[in-house]
């Protein structure tokens, strides 16, 4: 038996309310408003309105598994606990008091929850299933599932934004430094985001603007910080680029990234570090005053013109420098356009509207969602073989927030689907 589980049948009023009363004295116990719950420090729930025998009561509800509980958490001790109205216990086993010597009323709730709804959310809670609802999701109505998605896309887009946020207030509210360095770590595709992020870390976009025009110097210093221009170098476009970066290394008093943070190993040639590198310099060059620009436009078509970029030709039959390989297109292609979208320019504009109170470019970020292909991985695979329906952008941010949030935290009862399916609602 968990705390959380106690506060989830309290909140959702999910017991027999006849013949509720308070331990020790008998009293009728009768539900006016169970209350708001506090997630932060201090009583589970506020402003809760209970009658007790005659008497009307409003003021803070405290939830334990056990009443003595209480004494275990140092309640006692606590004045912020002094004006509870009730104790909401699964087990009364010792009698709580005030620091004034006054007992609180205590109401045990063991016998009064259907052992249908213990058993499956035990269920829940011990599966080790994929998720743990995974054989009954396929049953919940469409209505509750499309709105679930609705509020986790949301969430997940809230969480994000709130992490850029953070880095704002870490950067002075730069937002052209931020937006560069977050565009710079996803370019790394998960594996290389970390060596990414460290490279645009080491090339502020201070400096960066002062070079945006000229190609030649911008792939000198990328590659360059990169740990990637180490001599001897025989083809002509390398050498250029090292020497290049040697005089920029000198002028700027740069210390590049360490070579063996790049992973080329058990990738696609044209998802290699150096493609990557050599595309994202290209859409900064192509791209000036890039924030500026995807802030105007409305049209998805738009963005996707903005990021139709390739890298340096060089890279259509090299892999690495001097190292010549099979033919291989370097566009950005469209899945990685849609990941860069999704990840980076999407929270941005939201974060943008909601700090600026811009509500039609919030609005703006959640059609994009609405107008992008599902993304395809291990979650989305996995929900759609349950039966879960994932059309856009938004349903599988979505249930990527469910798998991480969620179900793998074993958050069944903060879940609308499982609510619905421990509660049999």
């Amino acid at each position: 038996m968990k705390e959380d589980f106690i506060n989830y049948i309290w909140s959702n009023k999910l017991y027999d309310f006849n013949g509720l009363s308070v331990s020790g004295t008998g009293e009728k116990i009768k539900l006016i408003e169970a209350g708001s719950r506090n997630t932060d420090s201090g009583p589970d729930f506020f402003n809760a309105r209970i009658k007790i025998g005659n008497t009307i009561w409003a003021g803070n509800v405290e939830i334990h598994v056990k009443s003595s509980d209480w004494l275990a958490h140092r309640h006692h001790k606590d004045e912020a606990y002094d004006n509870i109205i009730l104790h909401v216990v699964y087990t009364d086993d010792k009698p709580v008091f005030r620091k004034n010597g006054e007992r609180i009323p205590t109401v045990e709730l063991r016998d009064k929850i259907d052992i249908k709804i213990l058993d499956r959310y035990n269920s829940f809670i011990k599966s080790k299933a994929w998720i743990a609802c995974e054989n009954q999701i396929a049953s919940i109505d469409r209505f509750t599932v499309f709105a679930w998605l609705e509020a986790l896309c949301i969430e997940r887009l809230e969480d994000k934004a709130n992490s850029i946020r953070e880095k704002l207030k870490d950067n002075k509210q730069d937002f052209s430094e931020i937006f560069y360095r977050q565009l710079g770590r996803n370019f790394g595709f998960n594996t290389n985001s970390d060596a990414f992020e460290l490279l645009t870390k080491s090339l502020p976009f201070s400096l960066v603007g002062k070079h945006m025009d000229r190609i030649d110097q911008l792939e000198a210093l990328f590659f360059g910080q990169a740990g990637l221009l180490k001599g001897p170098l025989k083809d002509n476009y390398p050498q250029s680029l090292y020497r290049e970066y040697l005089f920029l290394q000198k002028k700027y008093d740069l210390v590049p990234v360490e070579t063996k943070l790049w992973r080329f190993m058990r990738m696609r040639p044209s998802n290699f570090p150096t493609t990557r590198i050599s595309q994202f310099v290209h859409l900064l060059h192509s791209v000036s005053g890039m924030l500026n620009k995807i802030l105007e436009h409305d049209n998805l078509n738009e963005l996707y013109a903005l990021f139709d970029v390739q890298a340096n030709a060089y890279w259509q039959d090299h892999s690495y420098f001097d190292s010549p390989s099979k033919p291989k297109s370097t566009r950005l292609g469209q899945a990685s356009i849609d990941i860069l979208l999704i990840n980076t320019i999407i929270p941005f504009t939201f974060i943008y509207g909601k700090i600026f109170n811009e509500e039609n470019i919030q609005n703006k970020a959640l059609i994009w969602y609405e107008q992008i292909k599902p993304e395809r991985n291990k979650i989305t695979n996995g929900f759609t073989s349950l039966g879960l329906i994932i059309d856009n952008a938004k349903h599988s941010q979505a249930v990527i927030q469910l798998k991480k949030n969620y179900c793998d935290k074993k958050r069944c009862l903060r879940c609308r689907f499982g609510h619905v399916l421990i509660s049999g609602s």
